[in-house]
């Protein structure tokens, strides 16, 4: 395009412009406009997201109980502690990446602890030694457990409601214990699809090759046993932590038609002491009598490890014994 010529009037001289110059002068104020334009538009985006989750508190709990049902409710805590051995003794439910470990759940890190936005942490009294490493931030007592002998729905429930209160959601937590329900009942359909006669179970732990833990009426396994038409059956009065200590030959009190359930984690070199026991052998768990081996639950977890043992059990292969 040719130029064209202006006269400068002061000057009497001519100033020649090229079209092809102003157009692209104009253009490129154009293309500014729209890009500051668009990026107080994110910004604008981006303030109406960080508001939209500026009410969502955050909850620290070192308790994996509280934490699990939390989680499992859809408002999981931004810490907790013990993340590296979750999976070996919680499994389900997942924690999200972005968790943030606070070291040893009952010594927790407390410079870790100050440089998290904290509004409220949730525990119970196993935990209440720590409460000054939070400073003024308010700390509430959630307890997963037996208020009698015996465990009851209503003991998982309730702490379950305690807990939707607290994160101002009370309907989060109402509709996660009816889903619970739910899902408890379809693992029981399906076990019993697979194992019809296996009624009756005997829940254990093993600490070694001899010795272990009997879980018993005043632990979660009696209410999810429970809500699965099945029998939970025990050897003697639990302690408060829903367990009686026993050694392998105390299984031989068992009928033959209960079925017992190796709780995991057990480690290679106890799995192969068993294995090579004698006692292990006489009893014929496997043979003449019915096992099968869980993945791990939290045993003095909440809601969250009921449907998590129920659907570990609508899964499980068991072997041995008349009831298969």
């Amino acid at each position: 395009m040719p130029p064209v010529f202006y006269t400068d009037k002061l000057s009497k001289r001519p100033i020649v412009t090229s079209v092809s110059v102003m157009t692209t002068l104009k253009w490129f104020a154009l293309t500014l406009c729209l890009v500051l334009t668009a990026c107080n538009s994110q910004t604008s985006t981006t303030s109406e997201v960080e508001n939209s989750h500026s009410g969502r508190m955050n909850i620290v709990s070192p308790d994996w109980g509280n934490a699990a049902t939390l989680t499992a409710m859809g408002h999981a805590p931004i810490a907790t502690g013990d993340v590296r051995v979750w999976d070996r003794w919680v499994g389900s439910p997942k924690l999200p990446t972005s968790i943030t470990d606070l070291g040893i759940r009952y010594q927790p890190n407390a410079e870790l602890i100050a440089q998290l936005p904290v509004d409220m942490v949730i525990d119970n009294y196993f935990y209440e030694h720590a409460r000054n490493l939070y400073g003024d931030v308010p700390a509430e007592s959630v307890m997963f457990a037996a208020k009698g002998e015996t465990a009851t729905w209503a003991d998982y429930t309730e702490p379950t409601r305690e807990l939707g209160v607290l994160i101002d959601n009370p309907k989060m937590a109402e509709d996660y214990i009816v889903q619970s329900q739910k899902d408890i009942q379809l693992a029981s359909q399906q076990f019993k699809e697979r194992y019809p006669k296996a009624k009756k179970f005997a829940v254990v732990q093993f600490a070694d090759a001899n010795n272990m833990r009997m879980y018993v009426a005043n632990s979660l396994f009696q209410p999810a046993l429970e809500q699965m038409d099945r029998e939970l059956v025990v050897l003697g009065k639990g302690n408060n932590w829903g367990f009686v200590p026993i050694r392998m030959g105390d299984l031989a009190q068992l009928d033959d038609e209960t079925c017992l359930l190796i709780i995991d984690p057990l480690s290679p070199i106890t799995r192969a002491e068993i294995d090579d026991s004698l006692i292990w052998q006489r009893l014929g768990y496997g043979n003449t009598r019915c096992v099968g081996e869980l993945p791990p639950v939290w045993i003095y977890g909440g809601m969250s490890s009921l449907v998590s043992l129920a659907n570990n059990l609508s899964d499980v292969s068991l072997k041995g014994g008349e009831v298969l």
